[in-house]
């Protein structure tokens, strides 16, 4: 148990750092992006500076709920604390899609403004360097931050990750439409806006994308199918067990749970049939990771059943 501590704290750490780490960066590209986007006259690169200002919520979303979901069961939460990072997850994935309706609207109102013959203003060069600047930085962030998601198996900081990448996408918009602007002339000023429009769908797109995970955990939603078989075979092989079933399963954030029914030789002592159980219980944590949690319920296997 204390080694299991000592990794969910070393976890934790990780993830904490990861995320100071993006907020910083987001911090500087945020300031950077806004103030050129208004200096430079354009909208895709103040729309993209508000998605980095987006970073920040999401960042201290991140911050704030790690160290309770990482928190061991106590008698108010007996499964423990994972679904606030998981609840972390489906936060930063509203922020998105509420950022991404922000940048829409925006962005439409602009271009039908420019089509009824107010063209918004031609971008300045730097527009396009803080563009190309922005999605080498949130590139690498994206890279830098999945590695630690997937090493800790973290949701929330898997989300962060993606919301990166989708900072990074909508760069290369922003970066399409004010190289566009500003080396094609004035009568191409439109694609400034239109590309806002676009980065308004990526985020929608990406914000989707890290919802739906985050809602079937919270509706509880059984594991892949892939990640099924795997729990079944697992079971299946632990010597004494002749079947199981009622097997259900869940994610919990960062960890897993595990039910299922064991059926062993009606003839063998309790203390035989606990050992079978403990046994599942050592396999399961052997394939699936130390931080899963397992109720496994011991039936004597008849000759019909």
């Amino acid at each position: 148990m204390a080694g299991e501590e000592i990794n969910k704290e070393k976890d934790v750490s990780l993830i904490r750092h990861v995320t100071w780490v993006g907020f910083w960066v987001n911090a500087v590209l945020m300031v950077l992006k806004v103030a050129i986007g208004f200096y430079g006259d354009s909208d895709a690169l103040v729309a993209d500076g508000i998605h980095s200002l987006s970073d920040f919520a999401t960042d201290l979303i991140v911050l704030i709920f790690v160290g309770i979901a990482y928190k061991g069961a106590d008698s108010g939460h007996p499964y423990g604390h994972g679904k606030f990072e998981t609840f972390a997850a489906l936060a930063i994935g509203v922020i998105l899609f509420g950022v991404a309706v922000g940048i829409g609207i925006s962005g439409t109102k602009a271009v039908v403004a420019a089509i009824g013959g107010v063209n918004p203003p031609r971008p300045d060069l730097w527009t396009v360097v803080v563009a190309l600047l922005s999605i080498l930085a949130k590139e690498w962030l994206f890279h830098y931050t999945i590695k630690a998601g997937r090493k800790v198996d973290s949701a929330s900081l898997t989300a962060n990750a993606w919301h990166h990448r989708s900072d990074a996408v909508s760069s290369v918009a922003t970066l399409a439409g004010v190289s566009a602007a500003y080396f094609l002339g004035d009568k191409w000023c439109i694609l400034d806006p239109v590309a806002s429009m676009l980065i308004a769908v990526f985020i929608a797109v990406s914000a989707v994308g890290i919802c739906r995970p985050a809602v079937n955990e919270l509706l509880e939603k059984s594991l892949s199918p892939a990640r099924l078989a795997e729990v079944e075979q697992t079971i299946s092989s632990v010597p004494g067990v002749r079947r199981f079933h009622r097997l259900r399963t869940r994610r919990n954030g960062h960890s897993v749970i595990i039910d299922a029914h064991i059926k062993v030789r009606p003839d063998i002592s309790v203390r035989e049939g606990h050992d079978i159980a403990t046994a599942v219980e050592k396999a399961l944590r052997g394939r699936m990771g130390n931080d899963i949690i397992t109720n496994i319920h011991v039936e004597p296997f008849e000759s019909d059943s």
